[in-house]
């Protein structure tokens, strides 16, 4: 249950963060987008694997995923409006996910990594997943670097 809460509390700052973005510029809301779905999808899958393998039912976990995920819904809602309507809140919307994602990966991703080659005791492991974090860091300084270039017909 802490999972499911915990998730749909980051995916409600995930919706803020695309609804702030999305005031500012299409091409931000949509940068912001594919780095959301970027992280989100693996870590969706990750979060489903956990409650399937608690003994959760098939049918159980995709309700709690969904319902997880509607609260990036309302988070989008919400964030659409405050930064419509107070030019400030979208640069705390922005300073609070920002926050939450470095939180995240330092807090949670980076101790797993660095624990890879002890736990696994396997080289090939340890490299694909700086791979894998290198390649995320490729996306996203992609992404910033040519957000402004992002057309929409």
């Amino acid at each position: 249950w802490m999972l499911t809460i915990g998730d749909g509390l980051h995916n409600f700052t995930d919706g803020l963060a695309i609804g702030a973005s999305f005031s500012v510029s299409i091409s931000a809301g949509l940068s912001t987008s594919i780095a959301v779905l970027c992280h989100e999808l693996p870590h969706e899958f990750g979060d489903a694997a956990l409650m399937l393998s608690a003994g959760w039912s098939f049918k159980m976990v995709l309700l709690l995923q969904f319902l997880s995920q509607a609260t990036a819904f309302f988070g989008l809602y919400i964030g659409i409006a405050l930064s419509n309507n107070f030019a400030e809140a979208q640069l705390w919307i922005f300073c609070i996910a920002a926050g939450m994602f470095l939180y995240i990966g330092l807090s949670d991703a980076m101790p797993e990594v660095l624990g890879l080659v002890s736990h696994y005791r396997s080289v090939k492991i340890a490299v694909l997943a700086n791979v894998g974090i290198a390649i995320g860091f490729t996306i996203m300084l992609l992404l910033s670097l040519f957000e402004g270039e992002i057309k929409i017909n």
